[in-house]
C-alpha cells in the first residue's frame, strides 16, 4: 500500500494498493481528487508499477497523467465512481420528496495517511461538503473505508462477505449527519466505467441459506463482462442490507435496494483519477453506466434513531465469490430431511412385515 506515491504533500489523496502473484499483478488506485473514485487495473506482468504525473494530475486537463508501466501489460481495466449522494422522503401521496443533492465531488476530504494501517491493510477517507449551509454535517461525515486482502477469507463482521485474494472491500459510511426531514432515506449513486469490449450487467441471486447473513437471502452482482459473454472481467458485489450500528447485529439491518443500471447518457462528474487514466477515450469508446443503492424501508426509522449507516461492497477481477453451504448447514439439512425419511421408510416396511404375518396365519381356500 502506498499514500501518494512520487508526491510528498498531504493536501491531495491517492492511495495505490498493488497484489503480487507469480505471473501477474493487481493495481487498485483509490483516490478523492475529485469525485471519490476506484481505477482497477489487471496486468499480466508481476513487475508492472503505477506511475503518476502529478503536475499533470492536479493540472485542468489530466489526461494521461496516470498510466501502468509497462503499457502492454494491462489485459482490463475499470473504475468506479461515487458519484452524489440523495436524501428523500416519501411525501404521501405526492411520491418522493428530493432535497438538495450532495454532490461528492465538492466534498473537502480529510487526509487519508493518518488512518492508513500497513498492517490490517485499512485505511479510510473521510469527508464533509466543502459547503454546507443547513449544518447538517456540523457533528457528522462521510466516509469511505477501504480493506484489502492477502488470502482467501470471510470478514468478521456483518454481512461477512467472502472475499478472495482478487478482491477489496469498500465500507460507506454515513455517521452523525442530520437528515433535513422526519424519514429521510438516503441513496448512493455509483457509476462504473468500461473500455469498449466489456459491458456491466446487474445480476441477484437468491439461497436459502442465510447462515452467515441472519434474515439476508438475496446476493446482488455488478459484474463487467466481455460483450461476447466468454468471460466475467470484474465485479461489484454486496448483499441486500445495511447496517445502522457501529458493531452490526441482525435487528440493525437497514433494507438496501439497488435502482436498477442505467446508461448514463450524462456527462460524469469530475474525477481526475479517472480522467488522467482513461484520457480522451472515456467521451467516446469507454461506456459510461450508474444505479443507485438506497438504504432504509418506508418510514427510514433506523436511521433517524442511531444515525449511522454502514454498507459494504467487494470489488475485484474475475467471478465474484459464491457462497457454498458449509459442513454445519449440510448436516443439519441432512438430518432434518434425513431423520423424516428414515422413519417413513422404517413405518413402511413395519406395515409390510406385519400384514404377511397375518395373513400367513390362514390356509389357502383352495
Amino acid at each position: 500500500m502506498q499514500y501518494n506515491p512520487g508526491w510528498n504533500g498531504s493536501n491531495v489523496n491517492l492511495l495505490h494498493v498493488r497484489a503480487v502473484g507469480p505471473r501477474d499483478s493487481l493495481h487498485y488506485v483509490w483516490s478523492s481528487i475529485g469525485a471519490p473514485a476506484a481505477l482497477l487495473v489487471a496486468t499480466q506482468s508481476p513487475s508492472s508499477a503505477l506511475r503518476v504525473n502529478w503536475s499533470q494530475l492536479l493540472s485542468p486537463s489530466p489526461a494521461g497523467a496516470v498510466w501502468i508501466d509497462p503499457p502492454d501489460s494491462v489485459v482490463y481495466s475499470t473504475a468506479v465512481v461515487f458519484t452524489k449522494l440523495f436524501e428523500f422522503s416519501e411525501a404521501k401521496p405526492s411520491g418522493k420528496l428530493f432535497y438538495p443533492t450532495y454532490d461528492l465531488s465538492e466534498f473537502s476530504w480529510d487526509s487519508l495517511n493518518r488512518t492508513l494501517n500497513h498492517t490490517a491493510l485499512t485505511a479510510e477517507l473521510s469527508g464533509v461538503p466543502a459547503t454546507d449551509p443547513g449544518g447538517s454535517f456540523s457533528n457528522g461525515s462521510l466516509a469511505f473505508r477501504v480493506t484489502a486482502y492477502e488470502s482467501n477469507g470471510r470478514d468478521g463482521r456483518l454481512p461477512s462477505l467472502l472475499h478472495t485474494s482478487n478482491s477489496s472491500q469498500l465500507q460507506f459510511l454515513l455517521a452523525g449527519v442530520a437528515p433535513r426531514g422526519n424519514s429521510s432515506r438516503f441513496a448512493l449513486e455509483v457509476a462504473t466505467v468500461e473500455e469498449a469490449g466489456a459491458a456491466r450487467r446487474l445480476r441477484s441471486e437468491r439461497s436459502i441459506d442465510d447462515e452467515y447473513t441472519p434474515t439476508i437471502f438475496e446476493v446482488l452482482s455488478l459484474v463487467a463482462e466481455a460483450q461476447n459473454g466468454s468471460s466475467t472481467l470484474g465485479f461489484l458485489q454486496w448483499k441486500a442490507t445495511a447496517y445502522g450500528s457501529r458493531s452490526p447485529r441482525r435487528e440493525d439491518g437497514i433494507q438496501c435496494r439497488a435502482q436498477g443500471l442505467q446508461a448514463a447518457n450524462w456527462s460524469l462528474p469530475v474525477s481526475s483519477i479517472v480522467q488522467a487514466y482513461f484520457g480522451d477515450s472515456l467521451g467516446s469508446t469507454c461506456t459510461v453506466s450508474a444505479l443507485n443503492v438506497s438504504f432504509g424501508g418506508e418510514e427510514g426509522e433506523v436511521y433517524q434513531e442511531k444515525r449511522y449507516l454502514s454498507w459494504s461492497v467487494l470489488l475485484g477481477f474475475g467471478e465474484p465469490p459464491r457462497d457454498s453451504f458449509s459442513p454445519l448447514v449440510i448436516s443439519i439439512t441432512a438430518v432434518a430431511l434425513g431423520t423424516p425419511l428414515a422413519m417413513l421408510l422404517l413405518g413402511s416396511c413395519l406395515v409390510l412385515l406385519a400384514q404377511r404375518r397375518r395373513y400367513s396365519e390362514y390356509e389357502p381356500i383352495n
